[in-house]
């Protein structure tokens, strides 16, 4: 499923094999929430930019429009018409973002639906079904993202508790992947690594979930408040217990830098909502910074968004049309910058292995990590 080939440092360059294709890492999943990239992007889309591996999420479709109707019509590839790659969240982040409207207990957590109010319980079993359902290529365990700060004694029970979870996950998948038709025959699980910033909590949970030999692994519970540094601590505090032969992923993140010193540091696996949030705001990556196009300055500059970049909109767009669509409150607006978002991340990934390729990232990651941060 995983085949790791060249390393420079503790950079990692691998192929990962899906019933839906390869995927080249390390590598950045646009994130599809509902089945579709907010911007007005389709699959077709996806494609265009570049993207190897969609992420939708459990919690929503499951509210809507359901996980068995997405079942009874062949599934979310099918009816999102994606043939490449797929993971979908457990859901566990939307929940926890519940705050008020959300008990946790042994068995699963009980929450009311943001859309209608509505009473709702999911459990281990319940996310595995309804990922089953979806038919994605990986599953997430569902688990219990802990906020930051948190005291200690609760996060160490919250361990205990997304550790025994976990094991009913994996019971769970392992007993839907033998029943006869299946939407997407062997998925994979991965579980996920929480402990809020308690180094100790972080290794032994780490030990404790790779007991259980899952095809991939993730750490979980950050970009949720901490600084930069503090995540890349527990990364660095983290990664020597995560098996070397299988696959790593950091939840929920980042910038572009992120993304940098977060491969630097052994991840190969990414997620983020910031391409496209930011982009239908008019704030656009480029490889010498960000911009913002509602700028005046922008007002009549003929140039494209970078002249560096590839994508469809800046081979054909300029900077002042684009502004003058913002402005106008033009849909097309946010459709044109969520693709030269999404497109400059996939790009920056794949810039990133050939680096790693060429024994150099080292090098790029001097060069890039720092100025990409920037704002112009």
């Amino acid at each position: 499923m995983f085949k790791l080939g060249k390393i420079e440092g503790r950079a990692r360059r691998g192929v990962f094999t899906t019933a839906h294709g390869t995927v080249q890492t390390p590598v950045f999943m646009n994130v599809a929430t509902q089945g579709a990239i907010k911007g007005a992007l389709s699959a077709e889309d996806l494609t265009d930019v570049g993207c190897q591996v969609a992420l939708a999420n459990t919690y929503h479709l499951h509210l809507r429009p359901g996980d068995d109707l997405v079942r009874g019509l062949g599934g979310l590839h099918r009816m999102m018409t994606w043939d490449g790659a797929m993971l979908t969240d457990s859901g566990g982040f939307q929940i926890f973002s519940l705050a008020g409207l959300r008990k946790i207990t042994e068995e699963g957590v009980a929450f009311q639906s943001h859309i209608d109010g509505r009473k709702i319980f999911i459990s281990p079993e319940k996310s595995m079904q309804i990922q089953a359902n979806l038919g994605a290529d990986v599953v997430m365990a569902f688990d219990e993202c802990i906020e930051i700060p948190a005291a200690r004694d609760y996060v160490a029970r919250s361990c205990e508790r997304t550790h025994r979870w976990l094991i009913r996950c994996k019971t769970e998948l392992d007993r839907l992947g033998a029943e006869e038709e299946v939407v997407t025959p062997g998925q994979m699980l991965f579980g996920i690594n929480q402990g809020a910033t308690y180094p100790d909590l972080r290794i032994r949970h780490m030990q404790q979930i790779t007991e259980l030999d899952l095809p991939g692994y993730a750490i979980g519970g950050l970009a949720v408040g901490e600084s930069h540094a503090e995540m890349y601590e527990i990364i660095e505090t983290v990664e020597p217990y995560m098996p070397k032969d299988r696959p790593r992923y950091l939840m929920g993140v980042g910038t572009p830098s992120n993304l940098i010193e977060a491969v630097y540091r052994g991840i190969d696996f990414f997620d983020c909502v910031m391409p496209a949030r930011n982009g239908r705001h008019g704030h656009l990556f480029t490889w010498d910074g960000v911009i913002n196009i509602n700028n005046e300055k922008h007002r009549a500059d003929q140039g494209p968004i970078d002249v560096a970049c590839g994508c469809s909109v800046c081979k054909r767009y300029s900077r002042a049309y684009l502004r003058h669509l913002f402005k106008a409150g033009e849909m097309l607006a946010m459709r044109l910058a969520v693709i030269h978002n999404l497109y400059f991340y996939n790009s920056l990934m794949r810039e990133m292995r050939f680096a790693i390729d060429e024994g150099r990232f080292d090098v790029f990651r001097l060069e890039h990590s720092e100025k990409l941060a920037r704002k112009i």
